[in-house]
């Protein structure tokens, strides 16, 4: 069986550095910091009291007010990713065969705010009784984005979630990128959304110590490959790549970004939280992905590292890209999108996917920003390019990005410049 070819004809983005995918890759080339003291609740007890919200949304710009209400905020900002990217992709539905257009979301945790509210409604009232919302569930199922958009559009093809920690919407593009090129459908709408900026996101986070507590200076907060890293900064958002069968997207006339190349995946099978020291599990899913899409390592311009700015995960990352790459981990990029937008947990691979396919079309590589002194461990090895600090113009023919998420799931997807 020929597969088919898949390629990126829209894209749409809710981030901590803009409310859609235009002011957010302008803001990755600025090198500007999401991270800010967080306002969605009082820190006044929290370890960490900054993260990288959304700013200046108006959900009811895209929503009704009524309908949104009953939702989550993580489907919120899911449903507005999609309406931008199926949007951008100039789709006219009205002679789109439906059947063909599936979704496939990624999310990490689901509406931990909802459980959050009304759980804490019904330890205040339980002597009155169980008294809960009925949309409790409906609201809170990590499912449901996926379905709302699917019911919003009326798209009646493949619609699932995939949830695998902090690979979640990479996985999901992985699937998207699969059913297309087996034939399943003709357009995907692939990518995740998280919002978990809440007191038992962060609380939960801090209780296990990897968040960072740079609580004077958020902004350098996120800091991957310094030596004063000191965790992670918890971000929220959406991504969506509208991902579509070549032949589809070029008889409707659609713009493309880039091409869909291949997909990896791994497992660490070593801790529920840290990775690999030797990173393992990262090394073979960038062979894996690297073998789908039938590339060599010097084919790759461009890495969109998982880099979440934790001592171990920086370090394991860098020392897997040495191996994989060899010579050529010298010669290509490096950045961490979440040293702007904090990391995004299960929406943090679209966001990245996002950035691969704008740095493909555009030839720029965005910073890895708040770069300010080397780490002494040897195995860091600081004479390959992380593009610290600032952007950088070059040809990129092709990206690699990487994610991975707690318990060891690894997800590697690659995109390169469109050519007939």
């Amino acid at each position: 069986m020929e597969l088919k070819r898949v390629v990126v004809t829209g894209l749409g983005a809710v981030t901590p550095v803009g409310n859609n995918p235009e002011e957010t890759w302008n803001n990755f080339l600025a090198g500007k910091s999401g991270a800010a003291p967080i306002t969605h609740f009082d820190t006044t007890n929290f370890k960490t009291k900054f993260a990288c919200e959304v700013k200046d949304l108006n959900v009811n710009d895209y929503l009704d007010r009524k309908e949104a209400r009953k939702l989550d905020r993580y489907t919120q900002l899911a449903m507005i990713a999609a309406m931008q990217g199926v949007n951008d992709s100039g789709l006219d539905l009205e002679k789109e065969d439906k059947n063909r257009i599936g979704v496939v979301f990624g999310v990490g945790i689901g509406g931990i705010k909802t459980f959050e509210e009304e759980v804490s409604y019904y330890a205040l009232h339980k002597e009155e009784g169980p008294k809960f919302s009925p949309f409790f569930i409906p609201k809170m199922i990590a499912d449901i984005a996926s379905g709302q958009i699917s019911i919003h559009f009326g798209f009646r093809g493949p619609n699932y979630t995939t949830t695998s920690a902090c690979a979640s919407s990479s996985n999901a593009l992985a699937d998207a990128f699969n059913l297309i090129r087996l034939g399943k459908a003709n357009v995907i709408v692939g990518g995740g959304a998280e919002a978990a900026i809440c007191e038992s996101g962060v609380g939960g986070f801090n209780a296990i110590k990897a968040l960072s507590t740079r609580n004077d200076d958020p902004e350098h907060a996120s800091r991957p490959f310094s030596a004063s890293r000191d965790g992670f900064i918890m971000g929220e958002g959406a991504g969506c790549l509208i991902l579509e069968e070549l032949e589809h997207a070029k008889a409707r006339g659609a713009k493309i970004y880039a091409e869909m190349v291949g997909e990896g995946a791994s497992a660490d099978a070593y801790h529920i939280t840290a990775s690999h020291p030797e990173g393992l599990g990262a090394k073979l899913v960038m062979r894996n992905a690297l073998e789908d899409a039938g590339m060599k390592p010097e084919d790759i311009d461009y890495i969109n590292v998982h880099g979440t700015s934790t001592h171990i995960g920086d370090l394991s990352e860098a020392l897997a890209i040495k191996d994989v790459f060899g010579e050529h981990a010298y010669k290509l990029n490096i950045s961490s999108t979440k040293s702007m937008t904090g990391h995004l947990l299960g929406a943090a691979g679209a966001i990245e996917a996002m950035a691969c396919v704008l740095s493909v079309k555009n030839d720029i590589v965005p910073p890895t920003i708040n770069h300010a002194e080397d780490d002494n461990d040897p195995d860091l090895d600081y004479n390959m390019n992380f593009t610290f600090n600032k952007a950088q113009k070059r040809e990129v023919r092709a990206a690699l990005s990487n994610t991975f998420g707690f318990g060891g799931h690894n997800c590697c997807v690659i995109f390169k410049k469109y050519a007939e």
